[in-house]
């Protein structure tokens, strides 16, 4: 599986220190300790009338942004030192006196007092980023190659970097009654969504593994966002009301290469292949949470569409298909896959065409990304069919892997 695709020119706070290290060695020394020498000789190299050697009281501050407590009291005390040697050296008329002396050390004591702070907000910056890892990886589980007999590759862009989840989910749950596969969409953000998220997502990995067919399977997932929702009415938060979109697919054990198809309010899958780019059909029902609204004729009609050989099964959410560019336009998700399988057909495969889509998404909206963006690809593996030969049997195909 893919990683999550990070946005350019942001780093986290690790790769911003490993750019201070060479070799394993960390250089954070070397900026503070040139402008102390660069200040002492520029002091030098100036008349008594113009005197620098106070502005060596940045020496301590630069070091407190880049350097550890121990090593901005170091400068500090180096820059009261260089300080008090260079003043000394000029005439009593040139010298600064005791007011930059007060200056320079007062300076060294806060920045080592600023450098103690910005540590221990950076300690627990990365305490929350782990948390939000954590999280992550909780709610989009990472999935091992050829789960439940699929190739599989996702990307999971978030619009908020730093929760690093959203509302977004997908999930592949194998079964004794075949594979299935859920994305959807939560509506709204922040820590409401992901709640829900979270709900759906367990449920689908039970029902979807005990139950055999999948409009039950679709049923649970619906009377599961009605109890979350109920139980967020009764805490009396503003965000009881949510629903999510969603694609449930199944991909029965055996038989012919088919997908069963149940979407609740969400755009139907592509199916990518050699031979071109086709919409899977409409669904008809409604989001998940919604269906109580029309009664069962809300509930989605599960629907059996043939597979052709090597075609992928491409999923997205609404932060691909509502992506702009700066006039506005939609990213043309169907027009540029199809363009770029018949250039080489090799981009249906589900790593190459998820990495395609997210490189497509990120350069039509110029890296802006207004809503949490899913891209998930799935492909069933190809099944081996025994035919007889001279009393043995012989595959036709690869063998599957467990």
């Amino acid at each position: 599986m893919l990683v999550r695709y990070p946005r350019a020119g942001r780093r986290d706070i690790a790769h911003r220190q490993n750019l201070l290290r060479v070799r394993g060695r960390s250089l954070a020394w070397l900026p503070p300790l040139l402008l102390l020498v660069c200040v002492t000789v520029a002091d030098f190299g100036t008349g008594g009338e113009f005197r620098m050697i106070s502005w060596i009281v940045l020496v301590p501050g630069i070091a407190a942004a880049i350097c550890g407590v121990w090593g901005t009291a170091v400068f500090g005390m180096l820059a009261l030192i260089t300080y008090v040697a260079a003043d000394s050296a000029w005439p009593y008329q040139y010298q600064t006196g005791l007011p930059d002396l007060i200056l320079v050390a007062a300076g060294g004591v806060l920045a080592t007092l600023a450098c103690g702070v910005r540590l221990r907000g950076e300690q627990r910056m990365l305490h929350m980023m782990r948390i939000a890892e954590t999280t992550r990886r909780t709610v989009l589980r990472p999935m091992p190659p050829g789960w439940g007999d699929l190739e599989q590759a996702a990307v999971y862009l978030a619009a908020d970097l730093d929760a690093r989840v959203g509302g977004d989910f997908y999930d592949i749950q194998p079964s004794p009654h075949g594979t299935r596969v859920l994305l959807g969409d939560v509506q709204g953000k922040g820590l409401g969504a992901v709640e829900a998220a979270a709900a759906l997502l367990g449920t689908f990995r039970e029902a979807g593994y005990h139950e055999a067919d999948l409009a039950t399977v679709a049923a649970r997932l619906e009377t599961r966002m009605l109890r979350h929702r109920g139980h967020t009415a009764a805490l009396g938060r503003s965000d009881g009301d949510r629903f999510a979109t969603a694609v449930l697919l199944g991909f029965p054990v055996a038989g012919p290469a088919v997908v069963e198809v149940a979407i609740f309010g969400h755009d139907p899958p592509l199916a990518v292949g050699p031979d071109g780019v086709r919409s899977l059909p409409d669904g008809d029902g409604l989001p998940l949470g919604l269906c109580e609204l029309t009664g069962a004729d809300g509930m989605p009609t599960v629907r059996r569409v043939p597979l052709a050989p090597g075609e992928t099964l491409l999923l997205v959410t609404d932060g691909v298909t509502e992506a702009r560019d700066a006039a506005g336009v939609f990213y043309p998700l169907v027009d540029e896959v199809a363009r770029a399988v018949a250039v080489d057909p090799r981009t249906a495969d589900p790593d190459r065409l998820v990495a395609f889509v997210r490189d497509g998404t990120l350069r039509h909206s110029a890296g802006y990304l207004a809503d949490d963006t899913t891209i998930f690809a799935v492909r069933p593996r190809p099944r081996a069919v025994e035919t007889p030969v001279r009393g043995r049997s012989q595959s036709s195909g690869p063998p599957l892997q467990s």
